[in-house]
């Protein structure tokens, strides 16, 4: 069993165990793991929780336009196993960089969305005497109000 397989199955040996069901969060789960001596830290290389922290702490870093418009500041292009993440701020980042940057970031989205759609999908099988839950995948309208919202904002 893999290490995150063995993390999956936290969820309902926790369940089973206090005999909660439906919602729970990742903290009272990890808690419970903890105080069960379930988990402990895996020894760790110190470079790679950094690297972990600027990658994290870039994905966050936005400035605001000249138009008021808030961006992301750091962009991230996955490369190869032997490359790595590779990051570049706007600023000076190649066009090349920030195209594949910005195809893989699109996606990632269709990824979800995919993901979304299989999981309201199967919901709405294990559930048929009820109302199908739909999602909506057109985004258009949804992206249109938010740069509205922003508009509004910056004014």
């Amino acid at each position: 069993m893999s290490y995150k397989e063995s993390l999956q199955g936290f969820y309902k040996k926790y369940c089973e165990d206090t005999g909660r069901k439906g919602s729970v969060t990742s903290e009272d789960v990890a808690n419970w793991a903890i105080k069960k001596k379930l988990w402990q830290p895996r020894p760790r290389d110190t470079a790679n929780i950094l690297a972990k922290e600027l990658a994290d702490a870039w994905r966050e870093e936005y400035r605001t336009d000249g138009k008021g418009r808030r961006y992301r500041a750091k962009h991230a292009v996955r490369g190869g196993p032997m490359q790595g993440t590779l990051w570049a701020d706007m600023e000076t980042a190649p066009r090349a960089h920030m195209e594949r940057a910005f195809s893989q970031r699109r996606h990632q989205i269709v990824g979800d969305c995919l993901q979304l759609k299989t999981d309201a999908d199967v919901f709405n099988d294990k559930n048929p005497d009820e109302e199908p839950l739909t999602i909506p995948l057109n985004f258009t309208e949804d992206v249109a109000e938010l740069q509205q919202d922003q508009g509004d904002q910056a004014a």
